[in-house]
């Protein structure tokens, strides 16, 4: 008897010769990383002892599986490459994947019509999760993600009330630490590019930026709204806005645009002005991107971990796909000021 088996190893002996439960096994093969390292090592060794081969087909009619997540970016198309943030995510999602059976299926979302057919896709329990990236308020997919209880991680969140699983950035002290930083170099006009009103990420940083104006003025109304122009996180958008500031507040000598790509473009409009940064006109933006240390001269930002958002993302997807649990996780990760030549 030399120890080998027989017939084909179950999940049952693979779990008993670990000295685990089944549903540490099962957690292991479906690349959970909610498994201790000593019980991984135990089913790893089991499975190759016992010669254990998982049924993949058998294992996804069992549990209604199909190995595939769905990353939902309901952006045109040029925004998704034009911008550095969405590769980031992109990449720490992939890097997190990498060592699981998952597969990825990336769906931009711009219309009515692509919506009501990726709601389609997702009543049909063609995906075991969504992951979904930039996330505006009226977004009907995130209820519907509940309505289904399809497992859901989202990039951000719609407001402080949010049911579904997120994973954020510190945007309000990211961007009061930027504001901040400007008003202590002496800036005395300090404005801000918003993201769209629709974003609750948007909202957070200017939120941020009332906060640190109003603090600089011991509370007495230091807050100006025609320091403010809306942007929508895209360089032509910084543009206008910068535009808008320069008209309604020539003196300005600060600003702080809400992403590194509207700060690229309120660049631009500053030296068609002739306005020189950072001598006449410090300039802060957010996200800490290639953009960022690449500008002439190189940007001072908020650096918020975007790979390592993604990743995060997928850790807490796969932790709820594998526990087959409605438990929501909130995630907050942590931000820094990065100060370069802009300011």
């Amino acid at each position: 008897m030399n120890g080998r088996h027989s017939g084909r190893p179950t999940l049952e002996e693979v779990a008993l010769r670990a000295g685990v439960g089944r549903g540490t096994v099962s957690r292991v093969i479906n690349g959970s990383p909610r498994v201790s390292d000593r019980a991984k090592a135990a089913v790893e060794a089991a499975i190759a002892e016992l010669g254990y081969v998982p049924n993949r087909a058998a294992r996804a009619l069992a549990g209604n599986r199909t190995d595939a997540i769905a990353l939902v970016i309901p952006e045109p198309e040029t925004r998704l490459f034009a911008e550095p943030y969405f590769s980031d995510i992109i990449r720490g999602i992939g890097a997190e994947l990498a060592d699981t059976d998952m597969q990825l299926l990336l769906t931009l979302i711009r219309t009515p019509k692509e919506r009501a057919r990726f709601a389609q896709y997702l009543a049909a329990h063609r995906v075991d999760g969504v992951l979904l990236v930039s996330v505006h308020e009226d977004d009907p997919l995130p209820d519907l993600l509940e309505q289904l209880e399809m497992p859901a991680v989202l990039n951000g969140r719609r407001s402080d009330l949010e049911s579904v699983s997120y994973v954020d950035a510190d945007n309000v002290g990211g961007a009061r630490a930027a504001v901040a930083h400007l008003i202590a170099r002496g800036r005395r006009q300090v404005a801000t590019i918003t993201g769209p009103p629709d974003m609750y990420v948007a909202r957070s940083r200017l939120d941020g930026y009332r906060q640190a104006v109003e603090a600089a003025s011991g509370g007495a109304g230091g807050f100006d709204t025609a320091l403010v122009a809306r942007g929508d996180f895209t360089e032509e958008g910084g543009r206008r806005a910068m535009r808008e500031l320069l008209v309604r507040r020539p003196e300005i000598d600060g600003v702080f645009a809400a992403s590194d790509v509207m700060a690229a473009g309120a660049r631009a409009v500053l030296r068609e002005a002739g306005r020189r940064v950072p001598e006449d006109v410090a300039l802060v933006g957010f996200e800490d991107s290639a953009i960022a240390r690449h500008m002439d001269p190189a940007l001072t930002s908020v650096r918020q971990p975007t790979e390592e958002m993604g990743r995060t993302m997928a850790r807490v997807l796969l932790e709820e796909i594998a526990e087959r649990k409605s438990v929501r996780r909130h995630v907050v990760l942590s931000t820094e000021l990065v100060q370069r030549e802009s300011v």
